[in-house]
């Protein structure tokens, strides 16, 4: 536990990367890895991580979010998207998925699973059935930036940006695919100067509260 703590404590959010230092083959790897084992309600998993890899789409990118240069600079940058109309086929995937991965789970216990996340769906309106999808994105950025700082790779999270000029640069609707936050990974500039900053987090009396 105190790996992980000593990690969070040197994690920042990278505001300038060394656009010369790229991650092994291996440490994208176990990137997109965390990224494919974060936590989902219901484990319905309703997202699809787009990595940009075309410089000329990072340059188109970086325009539509505000010339922020993580988005050319980072080694790696990837978008997490979510379905712009989320339905009951996402518990179809999830359901095909389970008996793939387990071909002897027992069929009620899947049907069950169906009546219940289907059920669920069912009671929210279309508004918040969206909310409740981009809450899921969310999450696995949370996991990804947790695997970066443990394995002393910079990242920063980011939600400025034109969310419907990069759905229109990557051509998301086609995909039935909207973007909801990115996370640009690679190393820290030397002359970024928010790395050697104090960090700042209220104190544990501020944050903390048990109720007994």
């Amino acid at each position: 536990m105190n790996t992980i703590i000593k990690a969070l404590q040197w994690r920042y959010a990278t505001k300038k990367f060394d656009a010369q230092k790229k991650l092994s083959e291996g440490q994208i790897d176990a990137m997109l890895e965390a990224l494919r084992l974060a936590p989902s309600s219901f484990g319905i998993q309703p997202w699809k991580f787009v990595v940009v890899n075309n410089p000329a789409t990072r340059e188109q990118l970086k325009a539509a979010a505000w010339n922020q240069t993580q988005v050319t600079d980072a080694s790696h940058f990837i978008v997490i998207t979510v379905p712009s109309v989320p339905d009951e086929s996402l518990v179809d995937a999830h359901l095909a998925s389970m008996k793939k991965d387990n071909p002897s789970i027992d069929d009620a216990k899947l049907g069950a699973h169906e009546k219940t996340m289907k059920g669920f769906m069912k009671m929210k309106t279309s508004d918040a059935l969206k909310a409740w999808v981009r809450n899921q994105a969310y999450i696995a950025l949370g996991v990804v930036l947790t695997a970066a700082a443990a394995e002393k790779i910079d990242a920063c999270p980011m939600e400025g940006f034109d969310s419907a000029k990069f759905d229109e640069i990557l051509n998301f609707k086609s995909r039935g695919l909207e973007s909801v936050v990115c996370v640009a990974l690679g190393f820290r500039s030397a002359e970024d100067t928010h790395a050697n900053e104090p960090k700042s987090r209220f104190a544990k009396e501020d944050v903390i509260v048990e109720i007994n």
